[in-house]
């Protein structure tokens, strides 16, 4: 059966904000929570960033039946040692309810600490290191490593009973095929059914052939069509460009300055605009009859309660259903 989450964006709302909507989104029957892992927002007008390492242990223990994933680009911003530590952690405190996925970043995050910002194959590179890293450090092992990352004579004391499984970030076919050959899943985006049946296929070519998959779809509901459009062009129009700039600009402030240029229908291919719940069903079945084991709602405007309340009440029973 199809498992149903919601997104936790901290780019969009406070830590105390995005607290009270999963513990919403707990009662509306959604089972996990994405979080996403922010050092800057996407733009000025969504303004927050709070910590999510912080935040997953508090909502953790505030949604006892929910679980989670974060997404996290180990490697520049955090030491892949750290990052393995704070997810022993959460796990030997919350055991079997978190799942690391990666990626190899945006410089909107990772430029700060101010080193070079390596060109896409030099990420996945030193992303691979930093999954084998963390993998070792799970396993007990005492890691040295000296590559792209370096590690000397680490070793991880509080770990959990089972080590969690590492699911690879991918946006463009290319990228999921090599995720395919060593991560333990995928997740990627909503795009046109076409592109994404494209990735799912590089995925599972690349060794990912019955491995979990999980969807992060971006939706605007709102009861009259032309807010739910209105709101999504406000918060999410920086968002919507090829990776290739994506991962390369470095402020919100330039994302601003690229977003300018976005028309409110041009949004239309990358999230799902629809005030009618049966259209979102429609539109979320097709994910489902793509493959994909997991689907993560986020609601890209700041409507969030609504969004919560309608989809819990009426989108969730029949997708789940299905």
């Amino acid at each position: 059966m199809i498992k149903i989450g919601c997104q936790a964006s901290h780019e969009q709302f406070k830590p105390s904000e995005l607290l009270k909507y999963v513990q919403l989104a707990e009662q509306a029957g959604f089972t996990h929570v994405l979080s996403s892992d922010h050092f800057h927002p996407w733009s000025e007008q969504q303004g927050q960033s709070g910590f999510a390492w912080s935040w997953l242990g508090a909502a953790m223990q505030a949604t006892p039946t929910l679980s989670y994933r974060v997404v996290c680009a180990p490697g520049q911003r955090y030491h892949p040692a750290i990052v393995a530590q704070a997810v022993a952690t959460l796990l030997e405190i919350f055991p079997n309810r978190f799942i690391l996925t990666v990626g190899s970043g945006q410089a909107l995050n990772e430029q700060i600490t101010g080193n070079v910002w390596p060109t896409k194959s030099q990420r996945n590179a030193r992303l691979k290191e930093c999954v084998d890293v963390m993998r070792a450090l799970w396993r007990g092992e005492t890691v040295t490593h000296h590559g792209l990352v370096c590690v000397e004579e680490a070793k991880l004391y509080t770990r959990p009973e089972t080590p969690p499984p590492v699911i690879g970030a991918a946006i463009t076919s290319k990228t999921a095929e090599w995720i395919g050959s060593w991560a333990d899943g995928l997740i990627t985006i909503s795009h046109p059914i076409s592109k994404l049946k494209e990735v799912v296929e590089a995925f599972r070519r690349g060794g990912g052939e019955g491995k979990p998959m999980i969807l992060k779809v971006q939706l605007s509901y709102d009861r009259d069509e032309d807010a739910a459009r209105q709101k999504a062009h406000q918060q999410w129009r920086n968002n919507i460009f090829e990776n290739i700039l994506m991962t390369e600009l470095r402020t919100p402030q330039q994302f601003d300055a690229a977003g300018a240029f976005v028309q409110p229908h041009e949004l239309d291919a990358h999230v799902r605009i629809s005030s009618d719940p049966q259209q979102h069903i429609e539109w979320l079945q097709e994910y489902v009859d793509l493959g994909f084991d997991e689907l993560i709602l986020h609601n890209v405007n700041r409507e969030q309660e609504q969004f919560i309340e309608v989809f819990g009440e009426k989108v969730l029973p029949v997708v789940t259903r299905n």
